[in-house]
């Protein structure tokens, strides 16, 4: 079938079966932890994108990588382009590579080694003198880490946490990167007064430290039972399960998780064997291109166009400090995502992207226009007014973002795939969103140069357009286990009447589309997904 859903049936309420078992489930402080340990490899992506912008405005790394100009030491557009934009494409190859090493190492050992494999990468960095292009490949091996990381750390959280918790754990992965850029935000102000090659070195050599603990700390905790499961080791996924919901291995909830893993490995193996590009084919056409378009998404809403060169931009309107302006833009950045952890938890998947798309897109109008016609260009100063504006609705976009698609792309993409097409359609989705994240790196100076301020109307049409998106193709997940997830999918539920669909009942009393169809003897079929 197409993209678009056709007309339902009276949707019906959850079933008590449902609703008994979410009540079942406790909040543990074991799955709270694996999710915070976990979420480090976050803490590195928004440690790594946040140091850069303020390097940049640094004397001695001036003097080491930029061009000597009449005023002093700057850097060209293609030449800061090229630094920022090498870490994401690095990430672009990790992302891709990333899922098939999930696969045959497991998700935890492929967490430690991505983690480790970055430290070459920060060598790289901090024992560069004045070639600019060494620099630039460190963060390319960096890169190739933090894209790895991406990728398996929300997989193997969502495969862990309980259903009553997996929004919110898998969404910690976001709020690390918040913590992460804010952290590093706060160690550029504390050393970019240095006069000596401290003032990026340090930040650079902090890097470090995150690296070692979470490749440390992830190889104390326990395996993803799904992936425990489809090894064979159906005890150890058990009692993992068990323990991080709280309950006995023997607990209904647990007996129906086991079961519910069972049959669908079991449906997976009734088929033929899985090829990586069967994602593009019928039965999961669809739910590859939503990963697509909402992991691009996120980039293009525009977030990274504040955090890559917020010291740039801000110093433009006049600022004396902008290491200032970038950190309060951090803070705001993190104290929202930790409200957008509350409404991961407590409002459903699709208004709060919707809402949070719509806002942004209000922010960027009123932040291109004032920019472009109030804004003095030549001395910012004699339009203050002008310059608090364009702060005060950043800071109204980094609340938006930060509490809706920041965390949530991360949980949905996380849930919407089958097991056994989960590592490599992740891979796919989330290098997607590194793909434009390059593009947006390298090209937003020379674009900013030519068109200003009317750039943010660029990312004010894809707010909207996501908006638009998210109301026609992305299902309500909340609370729901991924079998159940994938259940959806496969009875192709409408969007906007899937928070009401229920479990029990027979095919013909649920809110579906149509009766699935199974090929008989194809590897493509209702198992597998939708159209």
């Amino acid at each position: 079938m197409g993209l678009f859903p056709k007309k339902l049936a009276a949707p019906k309420q959850k079933s008590q079966d449902e609703i008994d078992l979410a009540a079942e489930q406790k909040v543990t402080f074991r799955a709270v932890w694996l999710g915070v340990v976990a979420s480090v490899g976050g803490f590195m992506f928004g440690y790594v994108s946040g140091q850069i912008s303020g390097f940049f405005d640094m004397g001695d790394f001036g003097e080491r990588f930029g061009n000597y100009y009449d005023n002093g030491w700057v850097f060209s557009a293609y030449r800061q382009g090229a630094i920022v934009a090498l870490l994401p494409a690095g990430a672009l190859l990790g992302s891709l590579v990333a899922g098939k090493i999930a696969d045959s190492l497991g998700r935890r050992i492929a967490i430690s080694a991505s983690a480790l494999f970055s430290c070459i990468g920060t060598i790289i960095e901090i024992t560069s003198t004045s070639v600019w292009a060494q620099f630039a490949v460190g963060r390319l091996v960096t890169g190739v880490g933090i894209g790895a990381l991406s990728v398996v750390v929300p997989m193997y959280q969502s495969e862990s946490a309980p259903a009553i918790l997996r929004g919110i754990l898998v969404s910690c992965y976001q709020l690390f990167i918040t913590l992460g850029i804010w952290t590093a935000e706060m160690i550029n102000y504390g050393t970019h007064d240095l006069n000596n090659s401290g003032s990026w070195r340090i930040p650079n050599g902090i890097s470090f430290l995150w690296a070692l603990v979470l490749g440390g700390g992830i190889l104390f905790l326990p395996e993803s039972p799904r992936y425990a499961y489809r090894v064979g080791r159906h005890d150890e996924a058990r009692n993992t399960i068990a323990r991080l919901a709280g309950l006995e291995p023997s607990a209904r909830s647990v007996n129906m998780q086991i079961d519910e893993i069972r049959q669908k490995l079991e449906e997976e193996k009734a088929g033929a064997d899985t090829k990586w590009y069967e994602i593009f084919g019928t039965a999961l056409l669809r739910r590859t291109l939503i990963g697509i378009i909402l992991q691009s998404g996120q980039q293009l809403t525009g977030a990274n166009f504040f955090f890559y060169y917020g010291t740039t931009i801000f110093k433009a309107t006049g600022l004396s400090d902008s290491y200032i302006t970038q950190i309060i833009l951090g803070s705001v950045n993190v104290g929202c995502t930790v409200a957008g952890l509350w409404i991961v938890k407590n409002v459903g998947r699709r208004k709060a992207l919707i809402t949070g798309a719509l806002w942004m897109t209000m922010c960027f109008l009123i932040y291109s226009f004032v920019g472009w016609f109030v804004l003095d260009p030549v001395n910012p100063a004699n339009t203050p007014q002008a310059g608090n504006v364009l702060i005060v609705f950043s800071c109204f976009f980094i609340v938006a973002f930060a509490t809706t698609w920041g965390p949530l792309v991360w949980a949905v993409v996380a849930e919407l795939y089958p097991a056994r097409y989960r590592a490599p359609a992740m891979a796919l989705a989330t290098a997607s969103n590194w793909l434009w994240n390059f593009l947006m790196s390298l090209f937003t100076r020379p674009i900013t140069d030519s068109i200003s301020y009317f750039y943010g109307l660029v990312f004010a049409g894809c707010c909207l357009a996501l908006a638009a998106f998210v109301y026609l193709f992305v299902i309500e997940s909340k609370d729901r286990t991924l079998e159940e997830i994938e259940t959806m999918y496969n009875q192709k539920v409408s969007p906007r009447h899937s928070s009401k669909w229920r479990a029990d009942g027979p095919i013909g009393q649920r809110d579906v589309e149509e009766k699935p169809e199974i090929h008989s003897g194809s590897a493509t079929t209702s198992t597998h997904g939708d159209a």
